[in-house]
């Protein structure tokens, strides 16, 4: 038979299944979960609904979509998402938030993680967030200030960082936000924007070009994890000292991370879904923000960069990988 009409066949079987468990009573809830990259849900997600007492193929299903490190994929991937008419809508990122905002103002939908959602627009306020949006914030742009001074204080002739990250909403408004501290600390940010994995060369030549000599890493979901190996060698090989929000950076070799526990995040976003299914209302449920932080920092990296952490910033660490 032709590929392209077994292709057809099994689309419109798909269709017509969604179709049916719509009009089906004691249908068991469809979650469409949109990431930047991976082959699957966060594993803490996962964790979380089950320990809520939700098992997929059991009394839940999920429509699991990436974009594949393309965030142009994310109006596509939200518009389907909506088409197969999925009870509640998770996302681990402001890009793919933003997105679904735009297609939908009646499914739930919720952060996993968002650098600020009040800032970008996708709430009205942490309290009350409104509408049909709530979940978990990093707040990880109010964190961009902290960032630069760790990085300063390890780095004292640090003038030019690099926040490195997708050209999004999302890292523009990290920019603007860091932007006062930045200028209290005598440094310049510059956004390097990072399009997919096809534009790593352009990326590393705006480094060079921009005569950087730090790093705040911001890929977030939408870099791989061959992505970041990939920065994290072009930061060693350059002594470019680079500091993230993720705890994946250091621990795959990059200097130093400070951030909220993505995992935690994560795990506590399924009891958003659980709340939901349950009845709440999204724009009852508070938006929830960190309470804990984890400094990390890699000590081999810093001796293959050349760099001495000063005491003052080592004893302030949580975690020393030597």
């Amino acid at each position: 038979m032709n590929r392209k009409i077994i292709v057809w066949l099994l689309t419109t079987l798909l269709l017509t299944a969604v179709s049916a468990r719509a009009q089906q009573p004691g249908k068991i809830p469809w979650i469409g979960y949109i990431a930047g990259s991976g082959s699957g849900p966060a594993p803490a997600f996962i964790q979380g609904l089950r320990d809520l007492g939700y098992f997929e193929g059991k009394n839940l299903a999920i429509v699991y979509r990436t974009t594949e490190g393309r965030s142009e994929r994310y109006a596509d991937l939200a518009a389907e998402l909506v088409s197969l008419n999925v009870d509640i809508m998770v996302t681990d990122t402001t890009s793919a938030a933003l997105a679904l905002k735009q297609v939908t103002s009646t499914i739930p939908i919720v952060m996993m993680s968002s650098t600020d959602p009040v800032g970008t627009g996708l709430i009205a306020s942490l309290a009350r967030p409104g509408g049909n949006i709530t979940g978990l914030t990093s707040v990880s742009a109010e964190l961009g200030g902290k960032m630069l001074e760790l990085l300063k204080e390890s780095v004292p002739g640090l003038n030019r960082v690099g926040v490195l990250g997708q050209a999004s909403p999302e890292n523009e408004f990290f920019v603007r936000e860091t932007e006062p501290s930045a200028r209290s600390l005598g440094v310049k940010v510059i956004l390097l924007a990072f399009r997919g994995p096809e534009d790593f060369e352009n990326t590393f030549r705006s480094a060079t070009k921009e005569r950087i000599n730090g790093v705040v890493e911001r890929l977030g979901p939408l870099a791989s994890t061959a992505d970041r190996k990939r920065f994290v060698e072009f930061t060693v090989k350059n002594r470019l000292p680079a500091i993230s929000v993720f705890a994946s950076w250091p621990v795959a070799g990059g200097l130093m991370s400070y951030g909220a526990d993505r995992n935690t995040m994560y795990h506590r976003a399924a009891t958003y879904v659980d709340k939901i299914l349950k009845g709440t209302k999204p724009a009852d449920l508070p938006v929830e923000q960190p309470t804990k932080f984890e400094f990390v920092i890699n000590l081999k990296t810093a001796k293959q960069i050349g760099l001495t952490i000063p005491p003052n910033v080592l004893v302030r660490a949580d975690r020393v990988i030597r």
